[in-house]
């Protein structure tokens, strides 16, 4: 039996702008049936989500994930507080970082493994400044006129 190809990707496209990226990791999510049932239909969003330390357990905090539409009165709250699966050595590297450097776990993006799990991609990041991100902006800017003056070259 062959399984059917998931393409769910849903990316955090203000992360990469807001933070300067340090490290990253996988890790899977705790979820419901109606959960997992929503996020393979895609509606899921990570754009205001961050991760946070708990008993020293990993949760994302502020993922929305939409409510399944086929769920009866058993369906799943959109905004809760998920758990974090990842090995104990990589929290507790995650966890001293963020304690004594200040960093920041946001996450990245949210997608289908092969074997139709949900996983969660999380990077240990640190805040920009405003002229890093206007830094950011200004190269943006001339990579597009660079691929432009290319194109019209060719």
């Amino acid at each position: 039996m062959k399984k059917s190809t998931n393409n769910i990707n849903i990316k955090n496209r203000k992360a990469r702008f807001e933070f300067e990226i340090l490290d990253k990791f996988i890790a899977g999510i705790k979820l419901s049936g109606t959960e997992i049932k929503a996020i393979r239909l895609g509606k899921a969003s990570i754009a205001e989500s961050f991760c946070e330390f708990q008993n020293n357990e990993l949760f994302v905090i502020n993922m929305t994930v939409e409510e399944y539409s086929h769920a009866s009165h058993f369906n799943h709250d959109p905004k809760s507080a998920r758990k974090l699966l990842m090995k104990r050595r990589e929290l507790n590297k995650l966890e001293k970082e963020v304690k004594n450097s200040g960093l920041t776990i946001v996450p990245l993006r949210l997608f289908i493994n092969d074997r139709g799990l949900a996983k969660l991609q999380i990077a240990l990041a640190k805040g920009k400044k405003l002229f890093d991100k206007r830094e950011t902006i200004k190269d943006r800017d001339s990579k597009r006129r660079l691929d432009r003056i290319k194109k019209d070259f060719n």
